[in-house]
């Protein structure tokens, strides 16, 4: 890493508020709602409340089989 130096690296850190705010949250769970299943082992966030019996039952689809 032969330009790596503290400044060089706050000035990346400079450039994000130049980033849109949609770009920054991808990946994130802000704005999701958690649907918790096998009793809490697992927890899928979905964008939409009412998604959330869908996935139930596709969680319980891929399950049975």
């Amino acid at each position: 890493m032969k330009k790596d130096s503290f400044t060089k690296r706050m000035d990346m850190l400079k450039s994000r508020s130049r980033v849109p705010k949609g770009n920054l949250l991808s990946g994130s769970i802000a704005d999701k709602y958690p649907v918790i299943l096998d009793g809490g082992r697992t927890v899928i966030f979905v964008s939409d409340k009412s998604k959330e019996a869908e996935t139930r039952a596709n969680y319980a689809l891929l399950h049975t089989r």
